[in-house]
Formats: structure tokens, sequence, C-alpha cells
């Protein structure tokens, strides 16, 4: 299946207690590349996230941003530093003493000094968690791939009707190519003609300049190896894994035998056929570097 290099998706739900967030986005690239942002104490996701999207994705530069936020009390842990609460009393007693204040110490006054209090964040399950963001990771790779697949069934009918009318160019080639010696031949026996006047034109050199000629601008290889190479293009748009270098790779074959025909032909006719065939090869060219 075709899919294209780019896609986009992004689901946000409560799970678990937690509030997570999952946004994965890609762009076209040569390999694969990932890149993560994830909430700071959730850096043990990274490596899981990694193998994870590494089985929906073969190609592309990949942002993943994964952002979760416990809602529930349960994972905080807050202590008394006794010893410091201790001074803190000792101190305010030995205020009131000497200076004849009021002893009104309580729970409340030694709230205000922060130092007395430790908050400590309870050791959380990483298979819970993970477990947890991969439920929504799921979901918005859905998203992503949805998209990818979108995009790419619209390039694979672009790029297949482009390889068609590549196609189509190349029959005027072959159809062009025969008539271009038989020109050819009748131009060097008016020559010929014009130069000998009333003396006879020698037939077999007529033949064997036409022979040489029709082997100089022969492209009958170079036609039939196209033909292969868009008969290949087609296979490959119907795979189910992805080709996007395969696709790359063929396309420049398709481009080097596009460039010998325009080298070895001396018709203007086939010459600006040769124009169009490369013009549609690079439109094709193009496009699949953004096919997986």
């Amino acid at each position: 299946m075709i899919k294209s290099m780019t896609g986009y998706g992004r689901q946000e739900e409560m799970v678990g207690g937690r509030h997570i967030q999952v946004e994965i986005k890609s762009v076209n690239h040569r390999y694969f590349e990932l890149t993560t942002r994830i909430s700071r104490g959730y850096g043990f996701l990274e490596d899981k996230i990694k193998n994870y999207i590494q089985n929906y994705i073969s190609r592309g530069k990949v942002d993943v941003f994964i952002s979760v936020e416990s809602t529930e009390d349960k994972d905080v842990q807050i202590s008394v530093n006794h010893s410091v609460a201790a001074g803190y009393v000792s101190a305010l007693r030995e205020l009131c003493n000497e200076y004849g204040l009021e002893d009104d110490i309580s729970a409340s006054t030694l709230s205000k000094f922060s130092d007395i209090f430790a908050i400590y964040h309870k050791p959380e399950d990483e298979d819970a968690v993970w477990a947890d963001v991969k439920e929504v990771t799921d979901k918005a790779i859905t998203s992503f791939l949805h998209m990818r697949i979108t995009e790419g069934q619209k390039m694979k009918e672009d790029v297949a009707a482009r390889a068609n009318h590549v196609l189509e160019l190349v029959e005027q080639v072959e159809r062009r190519s025969p008539e271009t010696v038989e020109a050819y031949r009748k131009h060097l026996y008016s020559r010929l003609q014009e130069v000998l006047q009333d003396k006879a034109v020698d037939e077999q050199r007529i033949l064997t300049e036409a022979a040489v000629f029709a082997d100089k601008v022969a492209v009958d290889e170079e036609t039939v190896r196209l033909r292969s190479h868009i008969a290949q293009f087609h296979t490959m748009l119907e795979s189910v894994e992805p080709v996007g270098r395969k696709l790359d790779f063929l396309v420049q074959e398709m481009n080097r035998e596009a460039n010998t025909i325009g080298s070895k032909c001396s018709d203007t006719q086939i010459a600006y056929v040769v124009v169009d065939i490369k013009a549609e090869i690079e439109k094709i060219r193009e496009q699949i570097q953004n096919i997986e």
C-alpha cells in the first residue's frame, strides 16, 4: 500500500487517572528518524515509543510529543522533617520567653515554614503508565496513518497516470523511429542524384548508408527497457511493502533510458517527444520523494 511520508495524528484522553496527550507528525526523509519530546519524569517511555512506532513507520522524519499529567493525589507523599520543625518550635518559644510574647505556636504557624515539609512523588508503575500511553498512542497512530494512506492513494493515482502517459510517448517514439530511417534514405538518394546528375545512383551504397544510420539512431533497446521499467513501476505501486526507495531507483533508470534516446535521435519530432518524456519522469520523481 502506497503511503505518503507526510502525516499528522493527535489524541488526548483521561486514562488511569492521567491526562495524556499524544501528537505525531512526519515529513519526508531518506531514512527513519524519530524525535521525541516527553513530559519530565517519563523519560522511560522514549525507547518504548520508538520501538512501537517503528512497527508502523519505516521511513520519514517523525516527531512525537507526549504529555502525561497525573490528576490524582495518590501519587504524592508529604513527609515532615521533625528536626527542622523542632528547631523552629524551640526558636519561637525562645522569642516568646525573651520578649514576653504570647506562646501561640500552632501547626498553622509551622506550616508557613516550607522547609519543614518534603514532597515526594511515589514511584509510578512504568508498565501501567506505558499501557495507558499506548492506548492513547494507538488512536493517534490510527489518525496519523489514515492521513498518510489517503495522501498516498492520491499520489499513487497521479504517478500511475503519468507513467501511462510516458508509455504513450514511448509508443510515439517507436512509431516515428523507422520513419526517420526511411526519410534519411530518401534524403540521401535525392542528394546523390543532385551530385551525380545524369550518372546512376549506387543503390547498394544507399542501402549501406541507411543501414549504418539506422543502427546509429536505433532506440529499440532503450524503449524496450523503458517499457519494462514502467511495468515494474506499476507492479511496485501495488505492493503492500514500503517501496519509496525502489521507486526512486527505478525512476532514475527510466530517466537514463530517456536521456539515451534523446542523445541518439536526430529527428526533431522525436526530440520534442523525448522532452515530454523527461518532463513527465521528473514530475514522477518529485512525487515519489514523499512516498514511504
